[in-house]
């Protein structure tokens, strides 16, 4: 009984001095509180007290708000700070429209080539993102591609005619300039490779044309490829709610920097399901800086090797954990990558110290890292790790790559040609490291087409003879031959054909 007597003394003094500590807390500006130091800094708030900021180690669990103000935090000072570089691009195209009675043999015989026809405008909306006080905007390419005119339109109302600097369809970037000489509110990038899956992030842009919106979420995945989307394959996904007209809208972090350009969604009706796709800020930049410096167009380096993505099964057989990295498939004689070591076989596990998840990735990288730059690459090569450096050369031409026609009584009759150098690949988005001739069109009708040839087939054998140049092929069809034997790739398959 005498020891109940001493602690009860003891409890009821502890039990005060906790409910002193909540009290005060509660009492507490919202700035000074363990909360309100973490938003002050996620707004970009410099003046927060040291001992206001979370501190994480394995006893700061996550805490229960135990107050009205905790619970009070707001985007609106990051909002204010971005939502004035982000703007509306409208673009205008006059399309053609054909007679609905073209093609009936009755009315072409009273109009013939005369038959009626009519142009009519049409307008798409998106969103872009001012990334220098000059006026400089990036979007999506398709939000202009095939455009007459491009207005854009700025969240205060005012509005500037445009021009195309730079535009790349296959990362689906455009870079425009306003065409007036005042200073405009612009976003800062941010390093994109730094992003992790559950970073908040902010949507900006226009859906639907009802005006600027914006959208909060996470990051919920990172490298996303094999969407359908572009050829590009390397994509941020998040859920914040990303619909149409977001296309080109800023995708942007916690400090009020472009994270990404807000590109698609993944949705059954048409709106937002929280599964968003944006180009990282890092791909953005190196198009922007492109853009910059006067290019037309966005080059993206050479290595002279074709990579495909790693089975289970081959994962397996290495005795890797997971399938990840990208197996070499074919390497180009004197190339960037035979000239610094790189062989069939070898498997590619990260470049300049970045993990690579996929040939897609390994694409994002080198198209990130420049020309003329050296990429430090790790490979695995029988089951033992080696570090290779690789120089990325620009893609070449060596004065090849002429379009000819090719005519005569041969099977590829009707066809136009070049030789597959690696700056024509690049162009057309075919892998640098092979050879042959490309076949560029086919004549409708010609003796091409019932062979079965189409566009990007290469050609690489005809009559037991490997075609290395356009010149060389032409020679080989000019001749009388008693049959045809050819063979073709195909988007990586090889098919061959007899004619007799």
């Amino acid at each position: 009984m005498r020891n109940k007597r001493v602690l009860y003394p003891v409890i009821l003094a502890v039990l005060a001095v906790g409910s002193a500590i909540m009290i005060a807390q509660a009492r507490a500006p919202f700035g000074n509180s363990v909360l309100g130091g973490f938003v002050s800094g996620a707004l970009g708030e410099t003046e927060v007290a040291a001992e206001a900021l979370p501190v994480h180690n394995a006893a700061a669990k996550r805490v229960v708000p135990n107050s009205q103000a905790q619970l009070l935090y707001s985007y609106s000072e990051l909002v204010k700070k971005t939502a004035g570089a982000v703007v509306n691009v409208y673009a205008e195209r006059m399309v053609r429209q054909s007679s609905p009675f073209g093609g009936d043999p009755f009315f072409e015989r009273f109009f013939g080539q005369r038959m009626p026809h009519r142009s009519q405008k049409q307008s798409s909306l998106g969103s872009g993102v001012i990334i220098d006080s000059s006026g400089l905007i990036v979007t999506n390419n398709h939000v202009i591609d095939g455009a007459d005119e491009i207005k854009v339109a700025l969240a205060d109302g005012r509005e500037y005619s445009s021009k195309v600097l730079l535009k790349d369809k296959r990362v689906d970037i455009a870079v425009l300039q306003i065409e007036d000489d005042a200073d405009f509110v612009a976003i800062g990038y941010s390093d994109s490779d730094r992003l992790e899956v559950g970073d908040i992030v902010l949507a900006i842009g226009n859906p639907f044309g009802v005006g600027q919106t914006v959208t909060s979420g996470i990051v919920s995945a990172l490298a996303r490829n094999g969407i359908g989307i572009s050829d590009f394959g390397f994509f941020i996904q998040t859920d914040a709610a990303i619909n149409p007209g977001n296309s080109g809208g800023a995708l942007i972090d916690m400090h009020g920097n472009l994270i990404g350009i807000n590109t698609a969604i993944f949705s059954r009706s048409g709106g937002s399901n929280g599964i968003g796709f944006a180009i990282p800020a890092n791909m953005v930049r190196a198009v922007v800086d492109a853009a910059k410096r006067g290019d037309e167009r966005f080059k993206r380096p050479y290595i002279g090797a074709t990579f495909a993505a790693v089975t289970g099964d081959m994962a397996e057989a290495l005795g890797m954990k997971r399938a990840s990295g990208a197996i070499v498939t074919d390497v180009a004689e004197n190339g960037p990558a035979d000239k610094g070591g790189l062989t069939v076989g070898d498997l590619v596990v990260s470049m300049n110290g970045v993990v690579v998840e996929h040939p897609d990735a390994l694409g994002y990288r080198l198209a990130t890292a420049g020309v003329g730059r050296d990429a430090e690459f790790e490979v695995m090569s029988r089951s033992k790790i080696r570090k290779i450096t690789i120089t990325l050369e620009a893609p070449w031409s060596r004065g090849k790559g002429a379009e000819t026609v090719i005519s005569g009584n041969n099977p590829f009759a009707g066809a136009t040609v070049a030789d597959l150098v690696p700056k024509l690949a690049e162009d057309l988005n075919m892998p640098t490291g092979q050879e042959g001739v490309v076949v560029l069109a086919v004549e409708s009708g010609s003796p091409a087409v019932r062979f079965g040839l189409k566009e990007r087939d290469i050609v690489t054998v005809v009559n037991g003879k490997t075609v290395t140049s356009v010149n060389q092929m032409v020679d080989m069809v000019s001749r009388r031959q008693p049959y045809w034997r050819f063979e073709i790739n195909r988007n990586g398959k090889r098919f061959s054909q007899l004619i007799r």
